[in-house]
């Protein structure tokens, strides 16, 4: 079954940093546009970034725009990023990487329909 892998995770003081990792060994990354999503608790997973296959297009949520930033690895770095920068509270949830269908984020991104594999997620916990 192919698989996708978080890592990164953990607890964080307010104003914090964060950097989450996406990996698979099962297939290249850089062939798909790769999604992060979060879900906290009591509430539905959504869209924070999204890259393409050439990281020539990146997309935020409005909540995370400015203080979150989205990459990929090298050539020989089959892996997706998540800089997470000014971590507030509000932030705290389970991130989840994807891979999408599709070769570009487009307007489509936020749909989980798009995506085919999922990670089983990372937590993230923002608190002082």
């Amino acid at each position: 079954q192919l698989q996708l892998a978080e890592s990164g995770g953990g607890w964080v003081q307010p104003g914090g940093s964060l950097r989450l990792s996406c990996t698979s060994s099962d297939f290249t990354l850089n062939w798909w546009a790769i999604g992060w999503f979060r879900q906290a608790p009591g509430k539905e997973r959504e869209g924070v970034s999204c890259i393409t296959i050439n990281s020539d297009s990146l997309d935020y949520a409005d909540s995370v725009r400015g203080r979150f930033t989205v990459s990929r690895g090298d050539a020989n770095d089959n892996a997706v990023y998540l800089q997470m920068n000014s971590l507030k509270p509000e932030d705290t949830a389970v991130y989840f990487c994807a891979k999408m269908t599709l070769r570009s984020c487009g307007n489509v991104w936020r749909t989980q329909s798009w995506y085919d594999y999922w990670g089983q997620g990372t937590q993230v916990t923002v608190s002082s």
